[in-house]
């Protein structure tokens, strides 16, 4: 019947509700509810492992003062998922070692523990994963996919500049996504200077058209929050 937190806790639960005298029906409610529990904690760990997050880091473990530009309230307000619900986009900006990353994860982490699927990857990884697809004639397939899942998020988006053909990937995987699914994107590049990634205006600007529609901005700009936590610790 597939209720292995029954098997595992019966024994123990009902010397537990003898000791405190409670009925047939009583211990019946506590051991559903202790496999209703032991089931979505199962069900989180999978969808976080299907996530594919380099690391597990929360937000309880940002430390929001390092970039005071960030707007916490914000963030906190994101981490409730209504925006992925929405079908949403939220673009993280700053320059490298300002926690982009680490908000990124913190936000797909809640996003996996309200029950939604989320998929993590660098556009680098993404654009060399889709032009394979494509080699190898599965594209549709990984587009259907890729375009499932209720939160990606493209960390890393202007680190490596694109080829011709993995920019249009990436564009077109974008506008498949576009008012179907939420996106989350981290860059450590105004958007005035994404054609360098893009290499052409006129796909950055539909890229940006489509992208900037309904769209939450998380402004990181400050010191490097990595380089901050080396000095202290080397303090």
């Amino acid at each position: 019947m597939k209720l292995p937190t029954f098997l595992r806790e019966y024994e123990k639960l009902a010397r537990q509700c003898a000791a405190e005298g409670l009925d047939h029906v009583q211990f019946l409610a506590r051991l559903v509810e202790l496999e209703r529990i032991d089931r979505e904690r199962r069900m989180v760990e999978r969808r976080i492992k299907a996530a594919k997050f380099p690391a597990a880091k929360s937000l309880d473990r940002f430390d929001f003062k390092a970039i005071p530009k960030l707007n916490k309230m914000q963030v906190l307000e994101l981490a409730r998922c209504d925006w992925v619900d929405r079908r949403e986009i939220v673009i993280a900006l700053g320059p490298s070692g300002t926690g982009k990353t680490h908000v990124a994860l913190g936000l797909g982490l809640a996003a996996c523990q309200k029950g939604m699927s989320v998929s993590f990857t660098t556009a680098a990884a993404l654009v060399n994963e889709l032009m394979e697809a494509r080699d190898e004639r599965r594209l549709l397939r990984l587009q259907k996919q890729l375009a499932g899942v209720k939160l990606l998020i493209i960390d890393e988006l202007g680190f490596v500049p694109l080829s011709k053909t993995g920019a249009e990937l990436l564009f077109e995987l974008i506008s498949q996504r576009y008012e179907r699914g939420s996106t989350m994107i981290t860059s450590n590049l105004p958007f005035d200077e994404w054609t360098e990634t893009f290499g052409t205006e006129r796909l950055t600007g539909a890229l940006l058209d489509r992208l900037t529609h309904h769209v939450t901005i998380l402004e990181m700009n400050g010191d490097s929050y990595r380089l901050g936590q080396s000095r202290r610790l080397g303090s």
